[in-house]
């Protein structure tokens, strides 16, 4: 069930269709981190993350994020898939009130996104992450 509380500018579902296509051209892992808590609006930044060593020191280690990520690998028969997730970066350290008010946006922004989600609580669970994207 979405909440109306959160909203999509048309700049940012921009923002969005532009990286999926910008993505899917690259050879490393590109991300993109969203959400505004004051405005309730879902928006993306300009910046785009191409590495996941970089986007591990950029999230919080004390609020979540939702990230958008493009992460390009080799399949067992040699083709290339890169798929495009939603990372929920939800670390146990949170706030009761931030995991609220991501939790409250959770779908709509997967919905709007159109990707796939995946939950990570710690830096540790992104040494698995291609795991859960085969």
């Amino acid at each position: 069930m979405s909440s109306t509380l959160y909203s999509f500018s048309s700049e940012t579902l921009t923002k969005l269709k532009k990286f999926r296509f910008e993505s899917a051209r690259k050879d490393t892992p590109q991300a993109v981190i969203t959400i505004d808590k004051k405005s309730y609006e879902i928006k993306a930044d300009d910046e785009v993350i191409d590495s996941i060593d970089e986007l591990i020191e950029e999230l919080p280690d004390t609020a979540p994020r939702y990230v958008v990520l493009s992460y390009p690998f080799k399949l067992k028969d040699g083709r290339m898939a890169y798929p495009l997730v939603m990372l929920y970066w939800i670390p146990p350290t949170s706030s009761q009130e931030s995991r609220m008010l991501y939790a409250g946006a959770v779908e709509q922004f997967r919905d709007k996104a159109g990707v796939s989600l995946i939950k990570l609580e710690e830096e540790e669970d992104f040494e698995e992450l291609q795991d859960q994207l085969v």
